[in-house]
């Protein structure tokens, strides 16, 4: 192995530690976390479960490989039921994780195996079970859980700075409706604006998608590629719409 590729490789085994041990951190400042998720659990609408994993690390980074050709950084937004469940505990392994690597079979053009290729993060490591409910989290938990809530956001952006410093490949922003003003996400969309501000992260590396979830990625695509287009020049000129779109033109 050349002495490049050695370093990336080191480089992203430290990134992967510093997010494991972040993880585990919180974990322990906030043992009561479990009962709050629960108690959302049981309270909502739909199928019960026990909590399992209140902060979940994404452990499928653990089987990183100095070979591996990571080609694309992937942000989504929080575990849900299937990710915090004790045999998964890894990111997008649900019904959107599937549509992913659908995709990306189906598009062999970009030449990306989405379980080999893509790194994946997201936007908190909070469970809950949509999305949307990290706001019930809040009034369950109170200004305790929204402070953590919030902390875990500016934690994540500095994971993906550590990643994307190692890598240097596009990153995919998928699920921006919350990164708005006074949305969920909010936070985190502060930290990445100061991140591309202060070179952190290069502008033209951050594309915006709608969400893999009920297949919205792949119906926005086919709906707003031109004709004749090829896919890659439609992904990017997608991408970069919503991207200065949520991020304002940075």
């Amino acid at each position: 192995m050349r002495g490049g590729a050695i370093k990336k490789y080191e480089q992203c085994i430290d990134a992967r530690e510093k997010f494991k041990k972040k993880c585990e951190e919180m974990a322990e400042r906030h043992p009561e976390l479990a009962a709050y998720q629960q108690k959302l659990i049981d309270e909502r609408e739909g199928p019960s479960y026990n909590i399992e994993t209140p902060i979940v690390y994404n452990s499928a980074l653990d089987g990183i490989q100095s070979f591996d050709a990571i080609k694309l950084l992937l942000v989504a937004d929080n575990p849900g039921r299937r990710e915090q469940n004790a045999a998964m505990r890894s990111y997008l392994v649900g019904p959107a994780g599937k549509i992913a690597d659908t995709f990306f079979k189906k598009k062999s053009g970009l030449t990306i195996d989405f379980r080999k290729n893509v790194l994946i993060l997201n936007k908190t490591p909070i469970h809950t079970p949509r999305t949307g409910e990290l706001r019930t989290l809040c009034e369950i938990g109170g200004e305790k859980i929204t402070r953590l809530i919030d902390d875990s956001q500016r934690a994540m952006v500095n994971i993906l700075v550590e990643f994307y410093m190692a890598l240097k490949v596009p990153i995919w922003i998928i699920g921006y409706s919350e990164m708005k003003k006074r949305g969920i996400f909010e936070t985190y969309t502060r930290e990445l604006v100061a991140s591309v501000s202060r070179s952190l992260i290069r502008k033209q590396d951050l594309f915006f998608f709608r969400h893999f979830s009920m297949n919205q990625f792949t119906i926005d695509l086919n709906k707003q590629r031109l004709p004749d287009e090829n896919i890659e020049s439609a992904l990017q000129r997608i991408g970069y719409a919503y991207r200065d779109r949520v991020l304002g033109g940075i």
